[in-house]
């Protein structure tokens, strides 16, 4: 395997060993959650170079995302001897792959990082593309850095470990891949049920949604252009999520971009002509597989205050990633203030809320 590339393994023990042994490295160590940690260590735990790696375990879910776990991961790392020409390996789900990549990039002003995403989420979006980031003053990664890790390594049977409500975290940003892709990719992503116990059909689909991925951002890293298409539901989603850990009933982030792309592809079929057929089919999806959010009109305000400090945004203008249809994506649009608040009650009309 060569740096700086993406696998979907079969064997991850055997994969990774042989990995290791073509980098140079003084000292490794471990990023892991709670949950990680009981359900996905042992697997790598007897692998030579990393038997006696130590461990950072940090509690599981995005409210640990921040500024003081990232502060306790630095003073562990100096404790434990790291150098510039150390290895941070980043073994958990999008929260763990963001601020290991994070405390990757800034320790020492950069130190070497893989990626062994355990969740769909962090499998098809979060550990792929080299974004790091932290939450920080309520807002979602509102501190972070673009920084690659050497390499990312998709190990499909920890799907397995997962309740069916990350999954449909992760699905919500594959469906998201497709609706800006290809209308074949959005028949086979649309047609697929994600309670199924089909889990061949979801690797296959998990395979092309880390290619739509890598494929745009390869053609645009740094995100000034294209790469904006993958902020698809966004916008919105962020806010939402925001939103939900002010009131204490976290959304997981694929929940938030669910009710993010309604919001946004009804803002498209008003500003871009997206087609009411597809827009219904969306949310006819969305509304039979994702619980909904609920809020109410006086949460508007908040809301929308929250767009505003998106990170795309330029001169105070909130913009918005759309679609004119299927596949054709529409970056840098601004949208009046009141067609943004139709779109919130859009979502909660639709939801029945």
């Amino acid at each position: 395997m060569e740096n700086r590339k993406i696998v979907i393994c079969k064997d991850l023990k055997s994969e990774l060993r042989t990995y290791l042994d073509t980098l140079k490295f003084d000292k490794v160590f471990i990023l892991t959650d709670e949950n990680t940690f009981k359900n996905c260590y042992p697997v790598l735990q007897d692998i030579p170079s990393l038997s006696q790696a130590p461990v950072f375990t940090v509690g599981a879910g995005d409210i640990h995302k921040n500024i003081d776990e990232v502060t306790k991961l630095w003073v562990k790392l100096c404790e434990g001897g790291a150098s510039r020409n150390s290895l941070l390996v980043n073994l958990g789900g999008g929260m763990i792959t963001d601020m290991g990549g994070f405390v990757g990039a800034t320790f020492k002003r950069g130190i070497q990082t893989i990626n062994i995403p355990t969740t769909l989420m962090a499998s098809v979006d979060a550990a792929v593309g080299g974004k790091t980031g932290i939450n920080f003053n309520g807002l979602k990664n509102e501190i972070g850095s673009f920084y690659p890790p050497l390499c990312v390594i998709i190990y499909n049977v920890f799907l397995r470990t997962l309740d069916h409500a990350n999954i449909l975290s992760g699905y919500a940003e594959m469906i998201k891949h497709a609706l800006i892709s290809s209308p074949e990719v959005y028949s086979a992503v649309f047609s697929f049920d994600p309670a199924s116990d089909n889990l061949n059909d979801l690797d296959r689909l998990v395979a092309q949604s880390v290619a739509i991925k890598e494929r745009i951002v390869e053609e645009d890293p740094k995100e000034k252009g294209i790469r904006k298409a993958l902020n698809l539901g966004h916008t919105i989603g962020h806010a939402y999520e925001s939103l939900s850990f002010r009131k204490n009933r976290a959304l997981l982030h694929g929940h938030a971009v669910a009710a993010g792309l309604v919001g946004e592809l009804y803002l498209s079929h008003k500003v871009c002509g997206f087609p009411m057929k597809e827009l219904s089919q969306v949310v006819y999806y969305i509304k039979n597989n994702y619980p909904p959010f609920v809020h109410d009109c006086d949460d508007y305000e908040a809301l929308y205050e929250l767009m505003t400090h998106d990170k795309k945004n330029e001169g105070g203008i909130i913009n918005f990633t759309l679609l004119s249809d299927i596949g054709e994506v529409q970056i840098n649009q601004s949208v009046d203030k009141q067609l943004v608040l139709c779109a919130l009650d859009f979502y909660r009309e639709s939801f029945g809320i």
